[in-house]
């Protein structure tokens, strides 16, 4: 059974069709295996990993909240999140009504060695800039985003970087690899 580890460019829709005139760039453009399916989605400003695979139950694990699979997101925010900020993403912060589950939230001491992203991020030179990874255990609609946001740290470019240990490492973007055996037993 197929299942690979993809590096989802940044404006590619996390599917392999698009109804909108004109299409957009989908995974078809990227992936020509038969009957793989991502394992969750990445909004289309969002780059990153994506695993797909044949195997119902590897997706199922994958995507719902009761088996807390990690994931592990580098991002850019705006500005440079203190110890409180960070305690307040490692805590759960409020999002639409409802507490996220507690997350892990460092300070990258650098900015992660990526390649130049299609469409340069928004820079204001007053305003600094800064990387954190933060591991989730849910997926809830732009999640990261609206994290970085309430602590008063927007996103201004979002990578996921892991999903439990196979990571982008080899990858570049529009690439895939397939997963051996003993990563999707990982996985599971």
């Amino acid at each position: 059974m197929p299942t690979i580890a993809f590096w989802k460019p940044y404006d590619v829709l996390s599917q392999f069709s698009d109804s909108a005139d004109p299409p957009r760039a989908t995974l078809a453009d990227y992936i020509d295996l038969p009957h793989v399916y991502g394992a969750g989605r990445l909004d289309r400003d969002s780059e990153g990993l994506l695993v797909l695979s044949d195997d119902t139950r590897l997706r199922t694990v994958l995507t719902e909240p009761r088996h807390r699979t990690p994931r592990t997101y580098w991002a850019q925010v705006e500005g440079i999140p203190d110890e409180r900020a960070l305690q307040a993403l490692r805590s759960g912060v409020e999002i639409k009504g409802v507490r996220t589950r507690p997350a892990r939230a460092r300070l990258l001491e650098s900015a992660p060695d990526l390649p130049e992203r299609s469409v340069p991020i928004r820079v204001r030179k007053s305003i600094p800039d800064r990387w954190i990874e933060l591991q989730l255990t849910e997926g809830r609609n732009r999640q990261v985003r609206r994290m970085t946001a309430a602590v008063g740290h927007p996103t201004l470019r979002l990578v996921r970087w892991a999903v439990g240990d196979v990571t982008l490492d080899g990858l570049s973007p529009g690439t895939y690899r397939h997963l051996e055996p003993h990563e999707v037993d990982a996985l599971l």
